[in-house]
């Protein structure tokens, strides 16, 4: 598997944001499965608490320019870059003004979870698909981290599912412990939509909790990783019974397990779950 490609999606990484554990597995797996001759890239929304400056980032234009529609309304995507000397990696930035350049992440200065949460995570979601598509970089594995990239699953196996860059893509979602205890806006699920998908595509997110994300992820998803040792009951049940191929938590520690288990989700055949 010397040339597969190998795409993480992920909110936070180090040394560019670190507010969990989710940072340290984004910055240290994707160096060893590049050491395991994966090719790589990875994708993060650019926070309005990340230095561009002693993070060295610079916009690509080539890759800017692209608006992302969200409740009919035109959101510009603007994608900035970083490297990782160290580690020979490049880090792709999505950017918007509007949604992301702030002094906090997910809560406002007074702990209160941001109302356009929703949007926020929608425009992530659909920006990194159509940043891949742009790069013209056709990812064997999709390797989704956390809450916000929820999403990601549902529109590869809905909207994405013939498009070229990604229809023979395998999508991998990471559930962490609870992420959070905020709730989406009620019109979430129907802003969520896109191309030709129904409000029956986006149903199972409807409720809009951590466990409803996690859930929807996993019922699009091919593989899950339990990333965490406590995970919601409710969401690890669910991964239980799911059928699908689960790297346990147990064995995330040695990263031979994670090559093992993307070369066995990128060998499995497609398999339909709309």
């Amino acid at each position: 598997m010397g040339k597969s490609k190998l795409l993480f999606i992920t909110h936070e990484m180090s040394p560019f944001l670190e507010l969990s554990k989710i940072s340290e597995i984004t910055r240290q797996l994707p160096q060893a499965m590049q050491e395991k001759g994966y090719e790589i890239r990875i994708l993060m929304p650019r926070f309005g608490n990340i230095n561009e400056r002693r993070n060295r980032l610079h916009e690509v234009i080539r890759l800017s320019g692209m608006n992302i529609i969200i409740n009919d309304n035109d959101n510009p995507l603007i994608i900035k870059v970083a490297s990782i000397p160290a580690a020979r990696m490049q880090v792709y930035f999505l950017d918007n003004e509007e949604y992301f350049q702030r002094k906090h992440v997910f809560e406002d200065k007074d702990g209160e979870f941001y109302a356009d949460n929703d949007e926020r995570m929608i425009f992530f979601c659909k920006g990194a698909l159509e940043t891949v598509k742009k790069l013209g970089w056709a990812p064997d594995v999709i390797h989704c981290h956390g809450w916000m990239s929820a999403l990601v699953p549902a529109y590869l196996k809905t909207s994405f599912k013939d498009d070229p860059t990604f229809k023979n893509s395998k999508v991998v979602y990471s559930i962490y412990e609870n992420d959070f205890t905020g709730h989406m806006n009620d019109d979430f699920s129907r802003k969520a939509i896109m191309g030709d998908m129904t409000e029956k595509h986006t149903a199972i997110y409807k409720d809009g909790t951590n466990t409803a994300l996690h859930e929807g992820a996993i019922h699009y998803s091919d593989g899950i990783v339990l990333g965490s040792e406590n995970i919601d009951e409710d969401v690890l049940n669910n991964v239980k019974n799911s059928h699908k191929s689960i790297l346990e938590f147990n064995s995330t520690s040695d990263f031979e397990n994670y090559y093992n288990f993307y070369d066995e989700i990128a060998n499995e055949e497609l398999v339909n779950v709309v």
